[in-house]
């Protein structure tokens, strides 16, 4: 057991003498000396000294500068003086003439098995504290990332770690993400691989809270010892966050620090976290399952399922918004719609789903041949369409001649270069008499491709 360090104040002989035969046959105590009231001061604040054994006249030096440290006065001269003194001062406890070992060391005993009875209850205050204050902190938030950074920035604050993080597992591919720490707010997830963290692994595997007293010496640590040891750190605590009985979201508290090992209280403390954190953290993740579900229902909603670019409902919906803007403040638009030649012979040759990678690829070709602000869609088969938003006649044609000569000269994959595909392209664009409605711009193009068609493919006619 680790000695106690006692703190004497002292200056009659008689008291020296018994002080020192004392503490020269204790095994619990070691004793430190001093002579003024600054070198007192200079020992207490090393945050070392369990108890002081003050000489009575020395007591008024003494007293208001103790702080927490209980304080045992030694009564030399007068008993009924010396006990006056002793209570004036604050003194925790006295002992007088004729000193006995045993009735010191019994004081000593009882003031140090207070003073840490009072410490635990405080610290058992804090934690209780922290936790209500981290609870409030939590349940104020869905978002899973703010949610895991509020956690790991709190432990930081009240217990001294090298690192605090957050670390999510991957099952399927053994890897592992941080997604939370305290030293960076705005962390995006970074990649690790367990096998470079085989207390996560045990933590994982077991279910229960992994710690590492020492890397330099726990048997656990072997195989990443050296990686480990040039960063400092001592000890390691691994805590699952565990609901019903399920390790949530496969996250994993991962502490550090590089002076000293975790105490009990300190392991307690962060179990108590991790329970408490459990329950919120499992509903925000639900949350965001749902908000990620509800973000790509929404894409399904507007996207063709074969070739991954807009779909005509959506297509419908923004060109009925763009042509009342056109309309409203005088501005052109142009519509393109194209349809992929001989598409049959491709189908009746090849197969139909040598067709349909087909139309992917020319799918991610349009897509690339086409402005960011212009609306591409699959109009049905293998035709699709493009809204050109503020874009009169000549810039159409020059778009879709472009997008015609980029579809001739490509080699398609899907048909192992073999054949070369070819586009027919019609063209309608507003301002024009005949149109008058956003279906007059699709009619027109439209009619202006079946001229394209009937006028020999492979090439782009205008709506006259």
């Amino acid at each position: 057991m680790k000695k106690k360090t006692i703190l004497l104040f002292t200056k009659t002989t008689t008291v020296a003498a018994f002080l020192e035969a004392f503490f020269r046959d204790s095994k619990k105590y070691r004793r430190l000396s001093c002579d003024s009231a600054d070198a007192l001061l200079e020992h207490l604040s090393r945050g070392t000294v369990s108890a002081i054994i003050a000489e009575n006249a020395l007591l008024p030096l003494v007293a208001g500068r103790t702080s927490e440290t209980p304080v045992i006065a030694v009564i030399a001269g007068s008993r009924e003086k010396g006990v006056e003194t002793s209570l004036a001062c604050k003194a925790d406890l006295y002992i007088h003439r004729p000193f006995l070992k045993k009735d010191l060391d019994h004081k000593l005993l009882m003031l140090i098995r207070q003073q840490e009875t009072t410490l635990a209850l405080k610290q058992e205050i804090h934690h209780l504290q922290t936790i209500n204050d981290l609870t409030q902190l939590i349940s104020s938030t869905l978002d899973p990332k703010e949610l895991l950074y509020r956690i790991v920035k709190k432990i930081a604050e009240i217990m001294p770690v090298t690192r605090c993080s957050i670390v999510r597992i991957d099952w399927l591919h053994k890897y592992a993400y941080v997604v939370a720490s305290f030293e960076t707010p705005n962390l995006t997830a970074i990649k690790l691989s367990l096998k470079k963290y085989p207390e996560i692994e045990e933590a994982l595997l077991h279910k229960k809270p992994v710690i590492i007293k020492d890397i330099s010496s726990d048997p656990l640590m072997k195989s990443v010892r050296d990686i480990v040891a040039p960063l400092g750190i001592r000890s390691i605590l691994v805590m699952p966050i565990i609901f019903e009985e399920k390790v949530i979201g496969t996250l994993f508290l991962r502490t550090s620090r590089t002076r000293h090992e975790f105490s009990e209280n300190e392991i307690q403390l962060l179990r108590t976290i991790s329970d408490a954190s459990a329950n919120t953290l499992y509903n925000a993740f639900l949350f965001s399952q749902i908000e990620d579900e509800k973000t790509r229902l929404e894409k399904l909603a507007i996207t063709d399922y074969l070739t991954g670019i807009y779909n005509i409902r959506y297509f419908y919906h923004r060109i009925i918004e763009e042509f009342s803007r056109s309309e409203r403040y005088t501005l052109p638009i142009s519509c393109l719609m194209l349809d992929i030649d001989f598409f049959k012979k491709i189908n009746d040759s090849y197969g139909h789903k040598t067709g349909d990678a087909v139309l992917k690829e020319f799918a991610q070709l349009l897509k690339h041949y086409t402005r960011k602000s212009d609306v591409l869609a699959r109009y049905g088969g293998e035709e699709f369409i493009v809204m050109l938003p503020q874009t009169a006649t000549n810039g159409a044609i020059a778009e879709a001649e472009r997008i015609r000569w980029a579809i001739k000269n490509h080699k398609f994959k899907s048909l192992q270069n073999q054949t070369a595909i070819t586009v027919s392209v019609g063209i309608s664009a507003f301002p024009n008499t005949r149109i008058k409605t956003h279906d007059d711009l699709i009619s027109a193009a439209d009619d202006a491709l079946y001229e394209a068609k009937k006028s020999g493919r492979d090439r782009v006619i205008v709506f006259d």
